[in-house]
């Protein structure tokens, strides 16, 4: 494999410039510097994301990974993490692995050649990524919502069980005795949780667990429509319906009036998340808020609390949802 001393001996430069011109961290030479990188991409160098992860200064930026998602609770989780970061004066570089490992790796090591203080990371998608990649990575490292892979690092996350019950219990408060739920994936902890709550809420209340009423599907409007048309094939159908996310219930909905049926007339929904098309929806979607300004100020200052402390012990912040009540039940 490799070295920069190697790059230094065929570049003819010193071992320091070679540095400078993999880091960034001074200025060298357009000449000395295109010398460098032609040897680089002839070796095909790469740099060690362990070495590029030991931190000598801070930089005041923060990287976040993020995969890929239709999912509009993200962008809007995103969005408030760019307003804390500025408000403490940190700059944010965001990168979208696209559920794909060589991004996670390609971005992950840019992000680390522009030394960041710290990674704040969102899983969006099941992934089949490395443990390896990230366990590797000595940087301060905070959790929004959940990533697929253990690893230590604080969490900042949502009660969903509660959130869950809260839904279900909010039909079965209106009425509602024969509840459907269209989960997301079940492999995410956040799905799997929620689903245990509106058994919670079911159980507790002693109505049918109808296992034809539990469809699992995927956290996007088409995963919506899919879920919605299977249960609308039922010889009994549901009358009302706990979409496990707000991007669920709009394609629930797409479903709904492709049928010919009305909401909340002929079947209830209620959303999670309240994304802000929620509220501009026909009727506006009753949903569970799910706290993602807080979501992500407490992620921002957990991960600058740890930047300047990297050996406090690792927290689980549990934040709690509300229901907003609209006009769809």
């Amino acid at each position: 494999m490799p070295t920069m001393k190697d790059i230094a001996r065929l570049a003819g430069v010193s071992l320091s410039t070679v540095s400078h011109v993999v880091n960034q961290s001074r200025f060298v030479s357009e000449e000395i510097t295109l010398r460098v990188q032609k040897v680089i991409e002839e070796l095909n160098y790469k740099p060690s994301l362990v070495a590029r992860s030991l931190k000598i200064k801070q930089t005041k930026t923060i990287g976040m990974l993020v995969t890929a998602s239709n999912n509009p609770f993200f962008a809007e989780v995103v969005r408030h993490v760019e307003r804390y970061c500025e408000r403490h004066n940190y700059h944010l570089i965001l990168v979208n692995t696209e559920a794909n490992i060589e991004n996670l790796e390609k971005h992950l090591g840019r992000l680390l050649l522009k030394q960041v203080d710290g990674l704040l990371l969102m899983c969006s998608e099941p992934q089949d990524f490395s443990t390896k990649i990230l366990a590797e990575i000595s940087l301060p490292t905070v959790v929004i919502d959940w990533w697929q892979q253990p690893l230590t690092a604080d969490i900042v996350h949502e009660n969903s069980e509660l959130g869950g019950y809260i839904a279900t219990k909010s039909l079965i408060d209106a009425g509602y005795t024969e509840i459907a739920v269209i989960t997301g994936e079940l492999t995410k902890p956040h799905a799997a949780n929620r689903l245990a709550g509106y058994k919670w809420a079911i159980l507790e209340q002693n109505l049918q667990l109808n296992p034809e009423w539990i469809v699992e599907s995927h956290f996007h409007y088409e995963g919506g429509v899919q879920g919605m048309q299977a249960l609308l094939q039922l010889s009994h159908k549901p009358r009302a319906i706990f979409a496990m996310s707000d991007s669920i219930a709009i394609g629930v909905y797409q479903a709904i009036w492709q049928a010919g049926l009305r909401i909340p007339q002929d079947i209830a929904v209620i959303g999670y998340d309240n994304i802000e098309l929620a509220q501009y929806l026909s009727p506006p979607l009753s949903t569970i808020h799910q706290p993602k300004a807080r979501l992500a100020k407490n992620a921002v200052q957990q991960l600058l609390a740890r930047i300047h402390n990297p050996t406090k012990k690792v927290e689980h912040i549990l934040l709690t949802p509300e229901l907003v009540h609209r006009k769809s039940f």
